[in-house]
């Protein structure tokens, strides 16, 4: 697509014969660069280079803006029906209490909802890095809680002072979310 919209066009073809193709795709045989022009004019439409690289050139007669708007759009469907995949954070202490756990969890809970992954950090300072159990078992923990909603898509990996682990939201939850749509 990208190609052919800075496609040469008309007087910028330098190519002294091309091979032509008509609008409607039939095949005319290589033809001067000046002739083709003249049949595409006396058409009222454009002439298009579509293979630059080809020996002789590959021109089609066609109407140029038309067929660039037709892209544009068509590029713009595309790019809108395309499914963005949002990542959201909740971070966590190896100490944290009962109450903050469940709060977090509804959040979580909201995003995979929502269609988001999740990305999971349990942040680690002084004496609990040496005890990433602790952090294990929470994010364990949390994965259970919401396994009515979403899956581990990366088990918890320890990475320095932090420890993540990533939840997806269910397959079924995703069509739902696209039916809604």
């Amino acid at each position: 697509m990208a190609q052919i919209l800075r496609a040469r066009v008309n007087d910028r073809i330098r190519a002294k014969q091309v091979r032509l193709i008509a609008s409607d795709g039939e095949q005319l045989g290589i033809k001067d660069t000046r002739e083709a022009l003249d049949i595409a004019k006396n058409q009222d439409l454009d002439l298009v280079e579509v293979a630059g690289a080809a020996d002789p050139p590959i021109c089609r007669i066609m109407d140029y803006g038309k067929f660039k708007y037709e892209e544009t759009q068509k590029a713009k469907r595309s790019k809108k029906h395309q499914q963005t995949i949002v990542v959201k954070e909740m971070k966590f202490r190896p100490k944290i209490e009962e109450h903050d756990f469940k709060t977090k969890e509804k959040h979580v809970r909201r995003f995979l909802q929502a269609g988001a992954k999740v990305k999971i950090t349990i942040m680690f300072r002084g004496w609990e890095t040496t005890h990433p159990d602790i952090g294990r078992g929470i994010l364990e923990r949390l994965a259970e809680e919401v396994s009515d909603l979403g899956t581990i898509e990366m088990v918890p990996k320890l990475d320095g002072r932090n420890m993540t682990m990533v939840l997806a939201p269910l397959p079924e939850i995703l069509a739902e979310l696209r039916k809604e749509e």
